[in-house]
């Protein structure tokens, strides 16, 4: 369990050194890209991995079962010279309390992400100053990462974080690449941490604590009250959907959670799984049928 009381973060300055928070997987591929010359996707795999998982993020020492783990997979579609266009997908999972099981976090695919690579020359980055996108989009997500998992672990706990992924997106706002402004989309890297951050939306990191905290990490010991947790948290998302449809925060919140939930209430009671199918409808319709699964599974 964390060691750490998350609501007193003081972040570090950017610096190398023994893996401390991640044990992240990184992987660049490029299947569209022609050409012989694939070593340099091999070279930026590996220099991306070091970054991510060989720099000091915050100023916590993590023990190997406590660092976060997640993927980060890159695709390129295109490349002309040193510059890069692609996507990236994103996932982040988190331990259960007394289980080996990991319940997903995040699961996200980032439509625009291009970036100018040299290959071998140093990644730099700094949290002051926006250096180039490539490392400002990996420390931002970074970032989200450190503010979920947090989040998951105490009440509003990954606010330290989230306050330096907006900063991130502050310094790019006159960046060349996409990705940075809210004019661009409505669902980008701007929306993304401007719902994590608005206390209007606080209901959605709420129910991020309560399903965590007071759902899964105790259904080892306790099946019911466990779920009673869940239940909680499905209430509060219906509040943010009540109040804002559609929010982004809450549907990347159930596109993380759609399975678990699935398989958590098709063992419940008829009662939970009536409420928590009406519920689970109400906020998230376009996946109506796989909810009424739920109902149709024999406890």
């Amino acid at each position: 369990m964390k060691h750490i009381i998350i609501g007193l973060l003081f972040l570090l300055p950017f610096t190398k050194g023994i893996a401390q928070e991640f044990n992240v997987t990184v992987q660049v591929t490029s299947p569209m890209v022609e050409g012989s010359e694939k070593k340099i996707f091999e070279t930026l795999q590996q220099e991306l991995y070091d970054f991510v998982n060989n720099t000091k993020w915050t100023n916590f020492s993590y023990k190997p079962e406590e660092r976060i783990e997640g993927t980060i997979l890159i695709t390129v579609d295109q490349r002309s010279g040193e510059e890069f266009r692609g996507k990236m997908n994103l996932a982040l999972r988190r331990p259960v309390y007394k289980a080996s099981y990991n319940s997903p976090l995040f699961n996200y695919l980032d439509r625009d992400f291009d970036f100018t690579y040299v290959e071998f020359q140093a990644m730099e980055y700094s949290d002051n100053v926006y250096t180039s996108n490539l490392t400002s989009a990996i420390a931002y997500y970074l970032y989200i990462y450190l503010g979920l998992d947090g989040d998951s672990f105490a009440r509003m706990g990954g606010a330290p974080y989230y306050a330096k992924a907006q900063n991130i997106v502050n310094m790019g706002q006159n960046a060349r690449e996409k990705g940075w402004k809210a004019f661009e989309s409505q669902k980008n890297r701007y929306w993304l941490i401007e719902n994590l951050t608005n206390p209007a939306y606080s209901s959605v990191r709420e129910a991020m604590y309560r399903y965590h905290r007071h759902g899964l990490d105790i259904m080892a010991d306790d099946v019911e009250a466990g779920r009673a947790g869940i239940n909680e948290s499905l209430e509060l998302l219906r509040k943010a959907n009540r109040e804002r449809p559609g929010l982004f925060i809450l549907q990347l919140f159930l596109e993380a959670k759609r399975d678990e939930l699935i398989n958590i209430y098709s063992q419940a009671s008829p009662m939970d799984k009536t409420k928590a199918v009406n519920i689970l409808k109400e906020i998230d319709p376009a996946n109506a049928n796989r909810y009424q699964k739920i109902l149709e599974a024999a406890k």
